[in-house]
């Protein structure tokens, strides 16, 4: 997400930062270009509007020009610009479940926003916070749009309330309100039913179900990569049903990222989740400054760290930096972290979080990366155990039979024992590198 957009805006960046000082003249062309680079991003035009007047009336003040730094200052102003514009507080940005039990929570939006992976995400997400949850379908229009749901709750270990033929979705959700009763469960989520447009049938049906449900949170599931089609509709539901947050879907998907830059300015909602593929585990809770910093190439360690925990083997990972500190790293060392890769998601969703890594996008070939970590996980797995532990006994002959054992080529071989020997020697001179320093400068080797 926001690929073109932070390239664009890195390339701005340089200009601004090359000189030593900055005139109002060069000031007003790089507002242009910001411009330019929010218009490509599918940003609303009232909202462009609005960020350029603020940026440049603080980027004109004195205190920039003169500034040591002018070009960092107004890196600054933007960062800080960005914040507003997609900030809420922490407090709006959490579910509000303060209510008595079963509390109420209703997705909607339109087909194919994904309201019901969505639905089932957030499920698993509370079920991760020991919260016991129920899952209701209402949508008895979109054919199999139930049985989804309780495929999707099944998969997960999910509670989903149990599928009445000929049902209509307030004769649903009367049932949902005793069985979640009867049930003891903290939590119902109400998956809606969606159109491919909004119509007045839509709505009042919504409406109805508002009124049975009472529900604390009513999330408007969007489309991210529908851009400035997401604003237009979260601006209608919000003036139907009062919606009280946003969950942006497949971000993954959008290189542009306008409709969250749009959204939370024109509803004033607060967006509270970003989803971003199929896997249910696939859904994190927004951070305006986190996706400022994304934007803008300054990285995102602290989502990488937490993606990293989720996925790593907590006991495994203490004895591979306590053999790291040592300067130990051998091919079983590197087979991990290849792994470790895979499960965070690939090179496609790591290089966004790392800091000055968006600008080298354009000449990093993500699909051959990805490919190659599957070919050298499997030359490694063609070695002996021996050969694992000590590289060094992989001859000639040796990679031949390794080479022809995993299906790729002695180059192939060569070039993963190169890279190895590489990150091996970075390592036993900096035994005592900081896990960030580490990452960027194996990740770099890769890359390579």
């Amino acid at each position: 997400m926001f690929q073109s957009l932070s390239n664009n805006f890195s390339k701005i960046f340089d200009r601004l930062r090359s000189g030593g000082t900055l005139t109002e003249s060069q000031i007003d062309q790089a507002m242009v270009d910001v411009r330019l680079a929010l218009l490509e991003a599918d940003v609303s035009l009232p909202v462009v509007k609005d960020f350029i007047s603020s940026v440049r009336e603080k980027a004109i003040g004195q205190n920039v020009i003169k500034s040591i730094t002018p070009g960092q200052m107004v890196v600054k102003i933007i960062h800080d610009e960005l914040l507003s514009l997609l900030g809420s507080s922490e407090e709006d940005r959490k579910l509000n479940l303060k209510a008595k039990p079963p509390v109420g929570i209703m997705m909607v939006g339109l087909q194919g926003s994904g309201k019901t992976t969505t639905s089932a995400k957030l499920a698993l997400y509370l079920n991760g916070q020991n919260k016991r949850i129920l899952l209701v379908s209402l949508d008895t229009y979109r054919p199999a749009a139930q049985q989804q749901l309780e495929i999707l709750a099944k998969s997960a270990d999910l509670s989903c309330l149990p599928i009445i033929q000929g049902q209509n979705p307030l004769e649903i959700t009367k049932r949902a309100l005793v069985e979640a009763r009867l049930g003891g469960y903290d939590v119902v989520i109400y998956d809606t039913a969606g159109r491919l447009h909004i119509d007045e049938d839509m709505m009042k049906e919504l409406v109805r179900v508002k009124e049975l449900t009472e529900p604390t949170e009513i999330l408007l599931v969007a489309d991210s990569m529908t851009g400035q089609d997401a604003v237009n509709v979260a601006t209608q539901f919000d003036g139907q049903l009062g919606i009280t947050g946003v969950v942006l879907t497949r971000i993954d998907g959008d290189s542009r990222g306008g409709a969250a830059l749009s959204i939370k300015y024109v509803t004033k909602k607060p967006i509270k989740f970003l989803g971003a593929g199929e896997k249910l585990s696939a859904l994190e809770e927004f951070h305006p400054e986190r996706l400022a910093g994304r934007i803008l190439d300054m990285g995102d360690v602290v989502s990488l760290v937490e993606k990293a925990s989720e996925v790593m083997d907590q006991e495994a990972a203490a004895k591979a930096a306590e053999r790291l500190k040592k300067g130990l790293f051998n091919l079983n060392d590197y087979l991990s972290q290849i792994r470790g890769i895979k499960k965070m998601g690939g090179f496609k969703d790591i290089i966004g979080m790392l800091p000055g890594v968006g600008r080298m996008t354009e000449k990093i070939d993500i699909a051959k990366n990805e490919s190659m970590i599957g070919r050298q996980e499997a030359v490694i797995l063609s070695m002996t155990k021996k050969e694992r532990r000590k590289p060094e006994l992989i001859n000639a002959s040796r990679r031949k039979r390794i080479a022809d054992g995993s299906g790729t080529s002695v180059q192939e071989v060569n070039k993963l024992l190169k890279q190895f020997q590489q990150i091996s020697d970075m390592i036993k001179k900096t035994s005592r590198m900081d896990q960030k320093s580490l990452m960027r400068s194996g990740l770099s080797k890769l890359f390579g």
